[in-house]
């Protein structure tokens, strides 16, 4: 099969592309400008064209057909990409109606981890326990990995380990033969208007699975559970795996439960020398770190995290999305207390609703409750100055969004 991927830059559509490349299939895409991720993915062979359009579609077609035009839930329907592999009566979907098929064709048992946030480090945990256990594993997780691709099918695994996301309902495309839920609060309010439909959606989700993993506290808020399929942990639970951050620990004791449902080894060994996942606290170098945080939650929870590292935590935070800034700026209030200093960037914008004003960075510090620790500032040399600084005096420098604020770190370390 010769699949062609829209958006293969993205950790989600190319981490599936290398999967498909690892399963057999004839694999190609574009998308508007280099990353980390298309960089590994040319370093595998996979042809990527950093242009988005009609024509190349069409020329590429010509010369070999292309069976499935495989696209992110954020291209638009008018895309000349789409218009295009429509015309050619390619088969077109969203990335999970290929992920399913691929799962189905192999014969492979899904092991989905969902929740609110810490899906893509517990998925990457899980995926490290596995290998370590000599185990063959194919898995797809969001992120790139500093030991081994951001996905992989490995011939002989029993196990597809997959970082199943509730954004545009893409959970519920699938039935898990076990599901982990990391924490449930309320997100994506683009896909879910209410939390009524947040959490009803997270029940859907567990009654697709066969089992289920997850905290008695965050299955509190689910209406018409199947209670004969979950094993609902206390917080008495949660154990010592020797991992930095209270949320690491909680997720660590996840894995080890599953590994003991699937009747595997689960050691705490297993997990304690886990490397991380890119842009999950990632160390960039000396008391530089770098997190793709930008909800409330997330952001207290890595500040945790850095505080049990280091006396002095510096934050760098770039907000995401303009539109959801509306929904998490009550939300901020108490989220930075574990920060000594903060250089809060503008947000960064991205599929936005364009009839919303714009907030601006004193609008959203106005009710944090360390707000005197705060400085508004921008992307550039005094803020990397400032960063220098901090780091000079042995201060942990933390830098935090979703958007551009990761790749202009890593640009000034070159």
């Amino acid at each position: 099969m010769n699949i062609f991927f829209s958006g293969i830059g993205g950790v989600g559509i190319g981490a599936l592309a290398q999967l498909a490349q690892d399963a057999g299939y004839t694999v190609s895409g574009s998308d508007t400008q280099h990353s980390l991720m298309t960089d590994e993915l040319e370093k595998r062979g996979i042809p990527v064209y950093f242009k988005q359009d009609a024509k190349y579609i069409k020329k590429l077609h010509s010369q070999s057909p292309i069976d499935w035009f495989v696209h992110t839930a954020a291209l638009p329907s008018n895309h000349p990409e789409l218009l295009m592999a429509q015309k050619l009566g390619i088969t077109c979907s969203k990335r999970d109606e290929l992920l399913s098929q691929i799962i189905q064709e192999k014969n492979l048992k899904l092991i989905a981890i969902s929740g609110t946030h810490g899906k893509t480090t517990t998925t990457g945990m899980l995926v490290w326990a596995l290998q370590q256990l000599d185990m063959p594993v194919s898995y797809a997780i969001g992120t790139t990995l500093s030991f081994g691709p951001s996905a992989q099918y490995q011939p002989g695994s029993e196990y597809f380990v997959y970082e199943c996301d509730e954004f545009d309902k893409n959970f519920l495309r699938f039935t898990p033969h076990l599901s982990l839920i990391t924490t449930i609060g309320y997100d994506h309010v683009d896909t879910y208007p209410t939390r009524d439909d947040y959490f009803t959606a997270f029940s859907d989700f567990l009654r697709q699975s066969n089992h289920s993993i997850g905290w008695r506290r965050d299955y509190a808020w689910l209406p018409n559970l199947p209670e004969e399929k979950l094993w609902q942990l206390q917080d008495t639970e949660v154990q010592d795996t020797g991992l930095a951050g209270e949320h690491n620990r909680r997720n660590s004791t996840l894995v080890l439960k599953a590994l003991e449902f699937l009747g595997l080894p689960h050691s705490s060994q297993t997990i304690e020398s886990f490397p991380g996942t890119n842009r999950r606290f990632e160390k960039l170098a000396d008391n530089l770190y770098s997190d793709y945080g930008h909800h409330p939650t997330e952001i207290a929870a890595t500040l945790q995290l850095a505080k049990e590292i280091s006396e002095t935590v510096v934050l760098v935070y770039q907000p995401h999305q303009n539109t959801r800034q509306y929904e998490v700026k009550p939300q901020y209030r108490t989220a930075f207390e574990n920060a000594n200093r903060i250089y809060w960037l503008p947000t960064y914008l991205s599929r936005e609703d364009k009839t919303l004003p714009v907030l601006r960075p004193s609008e959203l510090i106005a009710d944090i409750t360390n707000r005197s620790s705060v400085e508004v500032i921008d992307l550039n040399d005094d803020l990397w100055e400032a960063i220098e600084q901090h780091r000079l005096v042995g201060h942990l420098v933390l830098c935090m969004g979703a958007g551009s604020i990761d790749s202009w770190v890593r640009s000034h370390l070159k």
